[in-house]
């Protein structure tokens, strides 16, 4: 009796041995087919780290801040005859974020500041009184601006015109 209880006792221990290995190799597949499933994700999402560089310094580039230029001093202008407005005083602040091109406007101001006198001075003063024509003079010397930058192959355009002050008399 004592020889089948041993042959009973070692039974048991075979299957538990057994189970126990299929148990690990069922674990072990499991963890190998997540390392798998892991890697090909990342290989196929943020493999690509040269994409992922470029991407980062275009945002960079995007959200540089702002910087301000005023085209000092303001501009006076004699208004052309035939409107109750005989004068046009002027203060203009261009905005781009790039300190290269505001650098490069400053170097060309006096070819910025003759064709906007020419412009300020072609103006009716009629039409300035409202505020689309004000907006319209702020699209013109927008224009202007980047017409300028473009001829002389300045390093980008401006992204905005502002009037400081705006005086007709």
């Amino acid at each position: 009796m004592a020889k089948k209880q041993e042959d009973e006792d070692l039974d048991l221990g075979a299957e538990n041995s057994g189970s126990k290995k299929k148990l690990i190799i069922i674990i072990s597949g499991v963890v190998l087919l997540l390392a798998v499933g892991l890697g090909v994700g990342w290989f196929f999402i943020g493999g690509d780290e040269e994409s992922t560089d470029e991407a980062a310094a275009e945002v960079v580039e995007e959200r540089r801040p702002a910087l301000y230029h005023p085209l000092n001093p303001v501009f006076v202008v004699n208004l052309p005859p035939g409107s109750k407005a005989k004068m046009l005083q002027i203060g203009v602040q261009v905005m781009a974020r790039d300190p290269a091109l505001i650098e490069f406007i400053k170097h060309n101001d006096p070819m910025v500041r003759h064709n906007l006198l020419s412009l300020f001075g072609n103006q009716q003063g009629a039409v300035l009184r409202d505020r689309k024509g004000k907006e319209k003079l702020q699209a013109d010397v927008f224009r202007t601006i980047n017409q300028i930058l473009k001829d002389q192959k300045g390093p980008g355009e401006i992204e905005a015109v502002f009037f400081t002050s705006f005086v007709m008399q």
